[in-house]
């Protein structure tokens, strides 16, 4: 029995340290996995606070350049354009240019008989022979009857005649004089009759009316042609195009610019030449419809590259303030405050500032105040972007840049890590 109990002690205090092991190693368990949970939700609640923190992307103003580019469409016409009727009826006898040929003036485009006409010509020439004899022959009656009178009058003086018969030569003289008035006067009608029908006959003859390129032809030999018509389809078209016209249509926001002397360069599609034009003048009205103006520029065709019709891309050099800042027109913000934008402090918190918006230029606007040149600003910010809240930049070429007096002193901002 003695020896039992001196092995028994031994056992019990194994046992004893065994479970006091176990007991301090389930606790170890406890406290792990209890402190893992703690930092599994200190981790969500971080991400989730990290994804409320919206990441933009960031621009900056720009300065001009000292001119300011507008582009336009614009359709190129002919300085001068000829449209040639039919002032002789009869048949086309021939025609000698066609399309594309180049003219100088007086050339002879095309031949009209018109036998008629020539028919009435001679008839008006028969009438003026007669006409101007008949001038003759009352000049030699009122001749006549001139001496008569001066005979009769001695006569009556000697008692030899009446009085009667005095007078009556006398007033026969006159209306003999006056006779010779009235046959002179229908000699001058019949020559303007003659003259009429001579530059009629004249129209039988289709003339280039200025040096130029036919650019179209109607009328073939045989096509039987009206004179005094100037509807429809014209016989010839003949168009100056030594010097071109280009018209465009201007907004009127943008006319104050838009002054006689302003140059353009012109962009024709299919084509790798440009071509310089000068604004010469402008409508001084607007279009209802559109609010619009039509302007003219010139633009020297020596080769004839330019042709009318085309379409052409107008980019005009305006001159511009080099100090005036634009920004996209997505960094506006639209509100009941007005135009703002999103501006960035140096801790890449939005500051909501208020800009005076100039002219807009399509895919940017040009800001008159608020800005200045160093300001960063959110691109396309939230509707519920208010002051104060902290985003994180998306491009890493906006840090702030210090200004140039202090760049030296200062230390470079530290680039802020995407999250």
């Amino acid at each position: 029995m003695s020896s039992e109990s001196s092995v028994t002690p031994p056992k019990t205090h194994r046992v004893l340290i065994f479970v006091i092991v176990l007991g301090i190693g389930a606790i170890g368990l406890a406290v792990s996995g209890i402190m893992d949970r703690a930092r599994s939700k200190q981790e969500v609640a971080a991400w989730t606070n990290a994804q409320t923190v919206p990441t933009v992307r960031v621009v900056r103003p720009e300065r001009g350049s000292g001119e300011q580019e507008l582009i336009l469409p614009g359709n190129v016409a002919a300085f001068i354009t000829g449209s040639l009727y039919a002032r002789a009826s009869g048949y086309i006898t021939a025609w000698n240019k066609d399309i594309g040929a180049r003219v100088t003036k007086g050339e002879i485009l095309a031949a009209i008989s018109a036998p008629d006409l020539d028919q009435q010509l001679e008839q008006a020439k028969g009438q003026l022979v007669q006409l101007q004899a008949a001038v003759q022959q009352a000049q030699a009656n009122a001749d006549l009857g001139h001496v008569t009178d001066q005979r009769t009058s001695q006569l009556v003086a000697q008692g030899w005649q009446s009085k009667q018969q005095g007078d009556t030569d006398r007033l026969n003289a006159a209306s003999l004089a006056a006779a010779v008035s009235v046959a002179k006067a229908n000699v001058v009608a019949q020559q303007a009759a003659v003259s009429r029908l001579e530059e009629l006959t004249g129209f039988e003859q289709i003339k280039a009316p200025f040096d130029g390129v036919v650019t179209a032809r109607n009328v073939d030999i045989g096509d039987l042609v009206n004179a005094g018509g100037n509807t429809g389809r014209a016989l010839f078209q003949v168009a100056d195009i030594s010097r071109m016209r280009i018209y465009v249509n201007v907004p009127q926001a943008f006319l104050e610019d838009l002054a006689p002397g302003i140059k353009a360069t012109l962009h024709l599609p299919g084509q790798k030449e440009t071509f310089e034009a000068e604004l010469v003048s402008t409508s001084n009205s607007l279009a209802e419809n559109s609010r619009t103006a039509l302007i003219e520029l010139q633009a020297d065709n020596p080769e004839g590259k330019l042709w009318p019709g085309a379409f052409a891309e107008v980019h005009f050099h305006i001159p511009a303030d080099p100090n005036t800042l634009s920004i996209p027109l997505t960094a506006l913000v639209f509100g009941a405050q007005g135009m703002r934008v999103a501006a960035l402090d140096a801790e890449d918190k939005v500051a909501l500032k208020p800009v005076v918006v100039g002219r807009n230029l399509g895919n940017r606007v040009e800001i008159e105040s608020g800005l200045a040149p160093s300001d960063r600003l959110v691109d396309s910010p939230l509707e519920s972007t208010q002051t104060g809240d902290a985003v994180n930049i998306a491009n890493a070429d906006a840090k702030p840049v210090a200004p140039e007096s202090t760049a030296s002193a200062r230390p470079a901002p530290s680039k802020r890590p995407n999250l």
